[in-house]
Protein backbone atom coordinates (compact mmCIF):
# COMPACT_ATOMS: atom_id res chain seq x y z
CA UNK A 1 0.00 0.00 0.00
CA UNK A 2 2.68 2.56 0.65
CA UNK A 3 4.24 1.67 -2.24
CA UNK A 4 1.04 2.34 -4.44
CA UNK A 5 1.08 6.01 -2.43
CA UNK A 6 4.59 6.90 -3.01
CA UNK A 7 4.13 5.99 -7.03
CA UNK A 8 0.95 7.83 -7.08
CA UNK A 9 2.43 10.65 -4.98
CA UNK A 10 5.77 10.85 -7.43
CA UNK A 11 2.95 10.64 -10.61
CA UNK A 12 1.55 13.54 -9.12
CA UNK A 13 4.46 15.43 -8.66
CA UNK A 14 5.91 14.28 -12.40
CA UNK A 15 2.74 16.12 -13.90
CA UNK A 16 2.88 19.10 -11.64
CA UNK A 17 6.75 19.19 -12.85
CA UNK A 18 5.84 18.80 -16.79
CA UNK A 19 3.21 21.27 -16.49
CA UNK A 20 5.01 24.32 -15.16
CA UNK A 21 7.83 23.04 -17.56
CA UNK A 22 5.53 24.08 -20.34
CA UNK A 23 4.06 26.63 -19.52
CA UNK A 24 7.96 28.19 -18.84
CA UNK A 25 8.43 27.14 -22.48
CA UNK A 26 5.12 28.79 -23.89
CA UNK A 27 5.95 32.11 -22.01
CA UNK A 28 9.41 31.63 -23.73
CA UNK A 29 8.24 31.90 -26.79
CA UNK A 30 5.00 34.11 -26.51
CA UNK A 31 7.74 36.83 -25.39
CA UNK A 32 10.66 36.21 -28.33
CA UNK A 33 7.07 36.75 -30.45
CA UNK A 34 6.46 39.67 -28.93
CA UNK A 35 9.75 41.84 -29.03
CA UNK A 36 10.04 40.25 -32.81
CA UNK A 37 9.73 43.55 -35.01
CA UNK A 38 6.62 43.59 -37.72
CA UNK A 39 7.28 42.46 -40.94
CA UNK A 40 6.40 44.75 -44.48
CA UNK A 41 4.77 43.96 -47.29
CA UNK A 42 6.05 46.21 -50.51
CA UNK A 43 2.55 46.31 -53.27
CA UNK A 44 4.70 47.54 -56.74
CA UNK A 45 1.91 48.78 -58.48
CA UNK A 46 2.76 49.26 -62.31
CA UNK A 47 -0.96 48.73 -63.52
CA UNK A 48 -3.17 51.71 -64.41
CA UNK A 49 -7.12 52.24 -65.60
CA UNK A 50 -6.36 49.94 -68.25
CA UNK A 51 -6.19 46.92 -65.92
CA UNK A 52 -8.93 48.05 -62.97
CA UNK A 53 -8.58 44.34 -61.77
CA UNK A 54 -4.90 44.66 -60.57
CA UNK A 55 -5.06 47.85 -59.43
CA UNK A 56 -7.93 47.29 -56.66
CA UNK A 57 -6.68 43.86 -55.84
CA UNK A 58 -3.12 45.39 -54.69
CA UNK A 59 -4.95 48.22 -52.63
CA UNK A 60 -7.58 45.92 -51.34
CA UNK A 61 -4.90 43.54 -49.93
CA UNK A 62 -2.57 46.46 -48.94
CA UNK A 63 -5.63 47.77 -47.12
CA UNK A 64 -5.73 44.20 -45.55
CA UNK A 65 -1.88 43.71 -44.59
CA UNK A 66 -1.80 47.43 -43.10
CA UNK A 67 -4.11 45.86 -40.10
CA UNK A 68 -0.81 44.08 -38.51
CA UNK A 69 1.94 44.94 -40.87
CA UNK A 70 3.87 47.83 -42.32
CA UNK A 71 3.32 48.40 -45.59
CA UNK A 72 4.45 50.85 -48.30
CA UNK A 73 2.64 51.46 -52.01
CA UNK A 74 5.00 51.90 -54.92
CA UNK A 75 3.45 53.09 -58.15
CA UNK A 76 5.36 53.69 -61.24
CA UNK A 77 4.75 53.16 -64.77
CA UNK A 78 0.87 53.21 -65.98
CA UNK A 79 0.66 53.51 -62.58
CA UNK A 80 1.50 56.75 -61.69
CA UNK A 81 -1.89 57.33 -63.34
CA UNK A 82 -4.33 55.98 -60.39
CA UNK A 83 -2.82 58.94 -58.02
CA UNK A 84 -2.57 61.81 -59.64
CA UNK A 85 -5.51 64.67 -58.31
CA UNK A 86 -7.06 63.96 -61.42
CA UNK A 87 -7.03 60.68 -61.30
CA UNK A 88 -10.48 58.31 -62.42
CA UNK A 89 -12.02 56.59 -59.79
CA UNK A 90 -11.25 53.17 -60.86
CA UNK A 91 -13.86 50.58 -59.97
CA UNK A 92 -14.15 46.67 -60.52
CA UNK A 93 -16.59 44.29 -59.75
CA UNK A 94 -16.34 43.77 -55.68
CA UNK A 95 -13.48 45.59 -55.07
CA UNK A 96 -13.13 48.79 -53.25
CA UNK A 97 -12.52 51.63 -55.59
CA UNK A 98 -9.37 52.81 -56.29
CA UNK A 99 -10.36 56.29 -53.96
CA UNK A 100 -11.65 54.45 -50.81
CA UNK A 101 -8.69 52.60 -50.72
CA UNK A 102 -6.29 54.85 -51.02
CA UNK A 103 -7.92 57.08 -48.49
CA UNK A 104 -7.77 54.03 -46.17
CA UNK A 105 -4.22 53.76 -46.69
CA UNK A 106 -3.62 57.73 -46.07
CA UNK A 107 -5.63 57.48 -43.12
CA UNK A 108 -3.82 54.56 -41.83
CA UNK A 109 -0.44 56.34 -42.48
CA UNK A 110 0.88 53.96 -45.11
CA UNK A 111 3.56 55.72 -47.49
CA UNK A 112 2.32 55.79 -50.94
CA UNK A 113 5.15 56.79 -53.20
CA UNK A 114 5.19 57.82 -57.12
CA UNK A 115 7.97 56.98 -58.98
CA UNK A 116 9.74 60.75 -60.24
CA UNK A 117 11.03 59.28 -63.14
CA UNK A 118 7.70 57.80 -64.35
CA UNK A 119 5.93 61.32 -63.33
CA UNK A 120 7.61 63.12 -65.02
CA UNK A 121 7.98 61.03 -68.05
CA UNK A 122 4.10 61.25 -68.19
CA UNK A 123 4.64 64.87 -67.94
CA UNK A 124 3.26 65.81 -64.59
CA UNK A 125 5.29 67.15 -61.31
CA UNK A 126 4.75 66.13 -57.67
CA UNK A 127 2.12 69.00 -57.75
CA UNK A 128 -0.21 66.79 -59.91
CA UNK A 129 -0.01 64.31 -57.19
CA UNK A 130 -3.31 64.18 -54.82
CA UNK A 131 -2.88 64.43 -51.46
CA UNK A 132 -1.15 61.70 -49.30
CA UNK A 133 1.19 60.78 -52.14
CA UNK A 134 4.79 61.74 -52.22
CA UNK A 135 7.67 60.96 -55.06
CA UNK A 136 9.92 57.41 -54.20
CA UNK A 137 13.07 57.92 -52.06
CA UNK A 138 15.19 55.17 -52.20
CA UNK A 139 16.41 54.64 -48.41
CA UNK A 140 12.63 54.36 -47.43
CA UNK A 141 11.98 51.42 -49.41
CA UNK A 142 14.57 49.69 -47.02
CA UNK A 143 13.07 51.41 -43.99
CA UNK A 144 9.51 51.34 -44.02
CA UNK A 145 9.94 47.97 -41.57
CA UNK A 146 12.10 46.70 -38.93
CA UNK A 147 10.91 42.90 -39.94
CA UNK A 148 11.52 40.96 -43.47
CA UNK A 149 9.73 42.66 -46.36
CA UNK A 150 7.35 40.74 -48.91
CA UNK A 151 7.08 42.50 -52.68
CA UNK A 152 3.84 41.68 -54.24
CA UNK A 153 3.87 43.33 -58.02
CA UNK A 154 0.64 44.09 -59.73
Amino acid sequence: MNRILLGLIALVFMATSCRESIEKEVKIVQDTTAMAPRDGVFYHISSGPENPHRVVMALKQAVMMAEDKDVLVYFDIKGIEVVLNDAIDISYPTFPSSKESLKLLIDKGVTIFACPSCLNAAGKSEADLMPGVVLAQKDQFFNFTKGRILTIDY
